[in-house]
């Protein structure tokens, strides 16, 4: 059986079908996008690269990128893609366990790394757009290699990820993976060939290069596709989308701009976020302006898309949805495990569920039942729709009692002037964990804490109202709008921490 992620993402698409539309640039249909990929896969089998083997890829956002990844599927290799923010010393650790054939990286950082992919046995060529060593094999290359014929346990990414347990390592994503998940959400998204995506996401993270190129690949829908996030940019391209895939960030940065509501009009009908939570007041601002509602989804590198709001469900502001076709969840907790109507952290199963960790067997993070343990605290309602409260390492346990912080940043960015907001615990002498928040405010210098203390107690429950509320200019995030926790634990750690 051939069960090759290429099949699912073109094998239903008229060639002559757009695919991927550039700014200023001609629009690349999908016998252009075929093509391009044959011609890497060419140079990637003039490498040496054989069906199993990994390459590293940290490369510029570029559409010669994606066809890349796609070459690497096609021939049945497992790609590796990279953050372009690691450093040296980050990369040549990942290599280091990844031991892939071949690393592709940008022009300017080939001497830097080079030393340490040799170090390796591993061949180095570079890309940038269409030029760079690697554009010049897949040029000269003659035929390219058939469809490696693969079965749908095979791996086709490893994405590392600190996983549950703050260790880098490998998650071994396999093709049935990523062509469950994209047909799951074309489905429950209800996207088809006349959508157009509007991409301005990395493309080295599973959001932007695996989910949603798929999800609008195997819709037979077109992409058109940002080199970077850019308001100007994105603003003059929405009117000819139909649908957005970004993170919070993104919407909060396009509510800045006044030509928002203007550029947000038929045919756009769908505007998703996902990678972190999106704040209230951002999604009710966006609706208020363009008439839209944010819907949101949820996912983790090992379990890819689990839960999705399907589009013109109302009432959901702050939930990311049910479960996609082919793909169960429970909680557990203390009373058990639990499909509906409780609290606990996410476990999940389908055809979602990563293979496993690459070079880990002792880390795999499953029940003795063959479910998934996301490490997530989540509310699953009577209905059976999720909302994510947080990480399980991220509760806070004073006095005994958990806090669950998505519930606390609820109610803090409800308050007047509070423009966003981030809970984590820090030691106390007393409570052993203090509840402690920090907030972006629209005036700084009015921020009265103990106002806005006396207005949590009324709505929340004493445990659960941060013992401290201290004004930052801005809370630290990673580029996907993921609220760095750890880093705000460490750096208020002796918050509450009697001088000597």
């Amino acid at each position: 059986m051939d069960d090759n992620l290429i099949h699912t993402l073109y094998g239903s698409r008229d060639e002559a079908a757009p695919a991927f539309l550039r700014p200023a640039q001609a629009v690349l249909s999908t016998g252009a996008a075929l093509a391009a990929i044959d011609r890497a896969a060419g140079a990637l089998a003039a490498c040496g690269v054989k069906s199993g083997e990994r390459v590293s890829v940290r490369v510029e956002k570029c559409v010669e990128a994606v066809f890349l990844a796609h070459a690497c599927f096609r021939i049945g290799a497992v790609l590796h893609p990279m953050n372009t923010a690691y450093t040296p010393r980050e990369v040549e650790a990942l290599m280091e366990d990844a031991r892939p054939a071949l690393l592709v990286c940008d022009p300017a950082d080939r001497d830097t790394l080079a030393p340490a992919a040799r170090r390796l046995g591993c061949r180095v060529e570079d890309l940038r757009g269409d030029q760079g060593s690697f554009a010049e094999l897949a040029r000269a290359s003659g035929p390219a290699p058939a469809v490696a014929a693969v079965r749908g346990e095979t791996p086709a990414a490893l994405l590392y990820t600190s996983g549950t347990t703050g260790r880098p390592k490998g998650a071994l994503i396999t093709h049935e993976n990523l062509a469950a998940s994209a047909r799951a959400l074309v489905e429950v998204w209800r996207l088809g060939r006349g959508d157009v995506l509007m991409h301005a996401l990395p493309a080295y993270h599973a959001h932007g290069l695996l989910t949603a190129v798929n999800v609008m690949l195997t819709a037979g829908g077109a992409i058109c596709f940002l080199p970077r996030f850019d308001a100007e940019t994105m603003l003059r391209e929405l009117p000819r989308c139909t649908v957005m895939m970004g993170v919070p960030t993104h919407y909060a940065r396009l509510l800045k701009e006044p030509g928002l509501a203007n550029a947000v009009r038929k045919p756009f009908r769908l505007a998703i976020s996902g990678s972190a939570p999106l704040p209230p007041e951002t999604a009710q601002e966006f609706r208020n302006i363009t008439g839209i509602q944010i819907i949101e989804r949820y996912g983790s590198t090992e379990a890819a898309i689990i839960t999705a709001v399907p589009p013109g469900t109302d009432g959901r502001r702050g939930w990311v949805g049910w479960p996609l076709p082919g793909i169960n969840v429970r909680v557990a907790n203390q009373e058990g495990r639990f499909a509906t109507a409780a609290t606990g952290v996410l476990e999940t199963r389908g055809h979602n569920v990563f293979a496993g960790y690459w070079n880990r067997p002792e880390e795999q993070a499953f029940t003795e039942d063959g479910w998934f343990v996301t490490g997530d605290v989540a509310e699953i309602d009577g209905d059976g729709c999720v909302r994510i409260l947080g990480r399980e390492t991220d509760v806070v346990i004073t006095g005994g009692l958990n806090v669950y912080p998505k519930e606390v940043e609820d109610a803090l960015d409800r308050c007047d002037g509070i423009a966003g907001s981030a809970v984590f615990g820090v030691p106390h002498p007393d409570f052993g964990e203090a509840v402690t928040a920090v907030v972006e405010t629209t005036v700084p210098a009015a921020f009265d804490e103990r106002a806005c203390i006396g207005y949590l107690k009324t709505e929340l429950a004493s445990f659960k109202v941060p013992k401290r509320i201290l004004v930052v200019d801005a809370i630290p995030r990673n580029e996907l709008g993921k609220v760095a926790k750890a880093a705000l634990r460490e750096r208020h750690r002796n918050l509450f921490v009697p001088a000597e």
